[in-house]
């Protein structure tokens, strides 16, 4: 028998451990059971997420979801993730613009329509649905990943003169971010009139806000 025979046939395929099968094969669940809840979450609102809702539709015990995520907290968290996906992406369609503060409002703008195309994601992303769960520090990079278009184009006017360097990047983006989510929060409690209405409020909010920050920088 030639050496050649002897070689182990080539299979094309790098051969895993029973360790890193297993490791795949739980993350393929976990992938699933975040599924499960995601729809679960945009078809009936996040109070309709439970684990015994989620291993209904999954079709298992609640015991594998425990298994999986240790409690409710640990899936609202993966939930948390998927919503910063979205958002980042939402703000990844938005085309960039040599225009900085018309970018700015256009960044605005995706933030209300993420809010309204995803409300039960933004509700229990920032809007406490989840009562139990409060973002861990994974939770608020992903947070920080996702408006990460809003803080570079405000660093970058602040670098161009365009906008006052004298306050903190961060801080300007803490005072845009949490304007923007006060509308919204007021909307969402009735408090803003319809739709229509309170995207006016927001809109014009976004000007002033804009608006102000641009015109520090002026002499």
């Amino acid at each position: 028998m030639s050496n050649e025979d002897k070689s182990a046939p080539s299979t094309g395929r790098a051969l895993k451990t029973y360790q890193e099968a297993r490791l795949q094969n739980t993350e393929n669940l976990r992938k699933l059971v975040v599924d499960a809840a995601a729809a679960i979450l945009q078809e009936e609102g996040p109070e309709a997420v439970t684990v015994r809702r989620v291993s209904q539709k999954m079709g298992c015990s609640t015991k594998i979801i425990y298994s999986l995520f240790v409690n409710k907290e640990g899936l609202a968290q993966q939930l948390y993730l998927e919503g910063c996906k979205l958002l980042a992406r939402r703000f990844e369609e938005v085309p960039p613009s040599s225009d900085l503060l018309q970018h700015l409002l256009d960044l605005g703008e995706a933030f209300w329509q993420f809010g309204q195309d995803n409300t039960s994601y933004y509700k229990l992303m920032f809007g406490g649905a989840f009562a139990e769960f409060k973002p861990d520090a994974e939770s608020m990079q992903g947070t920080m990943t996702a408006i990460s278009r809003l803080l570079i184009l405000i660093s970058t006017a602040q670098q161009q003169g365009q906008i006052s360097n004298q306050i903190e990047t961060g801080t300007l983006v803490g005072s845009i971010w949490s304007s923007l989510h006060g509308v919204i929060h007021l909307y969402m409690g009735g408090f803003l009139g319809d739709v229509e209405a309170a995207h006016s409020v927001y809109k014009q909010t976004m000007v002033l806000l804009a608006q102000s920050l641009f015109a520090a920088s002026r002499p």
